[in-house]
C-alpha cells in the first residue's frame, strides 16, 4: 500500500525516556509571587508543591513528557508557570489544533485555569484537580492505560525487526520465524517464555489479534500491511496514543448529545441520539492526496436523487478522454463548460445525498461503488465521505426528524429533490488513528501523514511542526 505511515521505534522513544522517571519534589514551602505571565500571587506549601511535582512527573499517563512542564528546580513564579502551562494542557491540549491545520473547524474552547489553581491551591488539591480537567470517559482512561503499558514494553526490550521477504502462512516455515516471535514478544502478544521454530497455531493466533486491532483481514498471513504493524514496535505504538489522547483533549467535553462523528483515519461512522450510541457504519473517505479535513458542521437537509456538479478539474481529468457513448450511458450532460450527472443509480452521489452547512464544500453520500466497504482501506474518495447503506441510513434520521413521509415520496421520483431536516444534526470529521472501539484500543494506519505534526508539537519527534495545507483548489472536493 502506498504512503504508509508507520513511524520507527526510535521515535516512539523520545517519550519513554521520561516516562518511567519522577520528578524530584523539594521541601521548602515557595512564597506568593507573581509569576511571568501575570498571575496574581500563589501561596505554594509544601504539600501543594510535592502534588504539582508529582502530577507534573505522572505527565506520561497522559501522553505528555514532563520536561515540557518542568526542568527540576522551579519555585514561586516560575512553579506557578509550571502548574498552568501543564493545566492548560490538559484542559486545552498542549497544541492549538488551528496552528497545525489549515482547516481544522471542530470547536476548541479554552479553559482559563488561572482561577481553577487558585482554588486547588486553598483547598489543598491540586492533584485532584488536575486529574479532573481531562476528558473524564472510557476511551481517555483506555488510551491512558494503553500508552503506560506501551511505555513499559518498550523499556523493557529492544525494538525487534521482521525482515521483508516473500508473505508467510499459517503453518509454513520460514527462517524468520524466531524474528517473528520476538517481535510479538516485544509487543506482549506471547509471553517471554514462548519459542517457537515454525509458524505455530499460537503465533497464528497473536498475528491474528494484532491484525483485529489495526483493521486488517484477520487471516494470520504476514506480509505487507501486517508486516509493517509487526514491525512498529512498542515505542510507535506509544507514541500515536499520545497523539490520540492530545486530540481528545481537543475536543469540548460536553458534545452534542445528537451528533454525527466520522474517524476519516478508522473509515467508519458513528451516530449518537440524546447522548447514547445507535448506530456504526463503514465509510470510505478522501485519499491521502486528498485528504478529508476534520470540521464540525450540520447536515441541514436530504438530497434525494441528487444530481453531481462535476468540478472543472476533475472533469478534466478524470472525462475528458471518455467517450460520448460512454458519457450518455453514465448521464453526464455538458451545461456550458462543466459537466453535470443526472440522477440515476449511477449517479456517483449514489441515491441520496447528506447536505452539509460548511464552506469547505464536505459533506456525507450515497455511492453506487458498494465494494469499497469491503476494503480494508477505504481511503478512496476526493474528500467527501461515502456512507454505507446509505439509503437505510438517510430512512433512519428521516424518520427520527418526522420527515419520513416526505423523504419516501422524494425516492420514488426520478428528480432531484430536498428535504430539509428541522433540527440540523452535527457532524464532526475527525482524525483518529488510535481510539476505543468500546472493548480494545484499535490502531489505524497514519494515511495522511497528520500524526507526524502533532508528535512535533509535543516534543516526540525531530523538527517543529509546520502548519498542513488543506488542498486549496475545490476541484479537489468531490465524491
Amino acid at each position: 500500500m502506498s504512503n504508509r505511515k508507520w513511524i520507527g521505534a526510535a521515535l516512539g522513544l523520545a517519550l519513554c525516556s521520561t516516562a518511567l522517571a519522577s520528578c524530584s519534589v523539594k521541601n521548602d514551602a515557595s512564597g506568593g509571587q507573581t509569576s511571568e505571565a501575570g498571575q496574581a500571587a500563589v501561596n505554594w506549601t509544601n504539600d501543594t508543591e510535592k502534588q504539582l511535582r508529582e502530577a507534573i512527573a505522572g505527565a506520561p499517563a497522559n501522553g505528555l513528557k514532563p520536561d515540557l512542564f518542568l526542568k527540576g528546580g522551579e519555585s514561586g513564579a516560575a512553579l506557578t508557570d509550571a502548574a498552568l502551562k501543564y493545566a492548560s494542557a490538559l484542559a486545552n491540549g498542549y497544541a492549538d489544533p488551528t496552528q497545525l491545520h489549515e482547516v481544522y473547524t471542530i470547536p476548541h474552547p479554552m479553559v482559563d485555569v488561572r482561577a481553577g489553581l487558585q482554588q486547588a491551591i486553598q483547598k489543598g488539591d491540586v492533584k485532584g484537580w488536575l486529574a479532573s480537567l481531562v476528558p473524564q470517559t472510557d476511551e481517555y482512561k483506555a488510551l491512558s492505560q494503553a500508552h503506560i503499558h506501551y511505555l513499559r514494553l518498550a523499556s523493557q526490550s529492544e525494538s525487534q525487526t521482521v525482515a521483508e521477504g516473500a508473505a508467510i502462512k499459517p503453518g509454513s516455515s520460514d527462517p524468520r520465524v524466531a524474528q517473528i516471535a520476538a517481535a510479538l514478544r516485544s509487543l506482549g502478544y506471547l509471553s517471554p517464555q514462548s519459542q517457537a521454530a515454525s509458524y505455530s497455531p499460537d503465533m497464528v493466533a497473536a498475528v491474528k489479534k494484532l491484525q483485529g486491532e489495526f483493521g486488517f483481514k484477520q487471516d494470520g498471513i504476514i506480509g505487507g500491511n501486517t508486516l509493517y504493524a509487526l514491525n512498529a514496535g512498542p515505542a510507535w505504538r506509544a507514541r500515536q496514543l499520545a497523539v490520540a489522547m492530545e486530540r481528545l483533549r481537543w475536543l469540548p467535553r460536553n458534545p452534542p448529545g445528537t451528533r454525527i462523528d466520522v474517524n476519516t483515519a478508522g473509515s467508519v461512522l458513528d451516530y449518537y441520539r440524546d447522548g447514547q450510541s445507535v448506530d456504526h457504519r463503514k465509510v470510505v473517505e478522501g485519499e491521502a492526496d486528498k485528504p478529508t479535513p476534520q470540521l464540525q458542521a450540520p447536515i441541514v437537509r436530504l438530497v434525494a436523487n441528487p444530481t453531481w456538479t462535476v468540478p472543472k478539474g476533475i472533469g478534466v481529468k478524470e472525462l475528458g478522454d471518455k467517450s460520448q457513448s460512454w458519457l450518455q450511458e453514465n448521464g453526464y450532460v455538458l451545461k456550458g463548460d462543466q459537466w453535470i450527472q443526472q440522477s440515476g443509480p449511477k449517479n456517483s452521489l449514489g441515491l441520496v445525498k447528506f447536505d452539509m452547512d460548511d464552506k469547505e464544500a464536505i459533506y456525507l453520500h450515497d455511492t453506487p461503488a458498494k465494494a469499497l466497504f469491503g476494503m480494508d482501506d477505504r481511503h478512496r474518495s476526493h474528500g467527501c465521505v461515502r456512507v454505507e447503506n446509505a439509503m437505510q441510513f438517510a430512512t433512519m434520521l428521516a424518520q427520527q426528524e418526522g420527515v419520513l413521509d416526505q423523504f419516501q415520496q422524494a425516492t420514488q421520483k426520478q428528480d432531484e429533490t430536498f428535504i430539509k431536516l428541522p433540527n440540523p444534526i452535527p457532524v464532526r470529521l475527525l482524525y483518529e488513528t488510535a481510539f476505543w472501539d468500546g472493548a480494545n484500543v484499535q490502531f489505524r494506519q497514519d494515511v495522511y501523514g497528520w500524526d507526524d505534526n502533532v508528535a512535533k508539537a509535543l516534543g516526540l519527534a525531530p523538527g517543529r511542526p509546520v502548519k498542513i495545507q488543506q488542498p486549496e483548489s475545490s476541484d479537489e472536493i468531490a465524491p
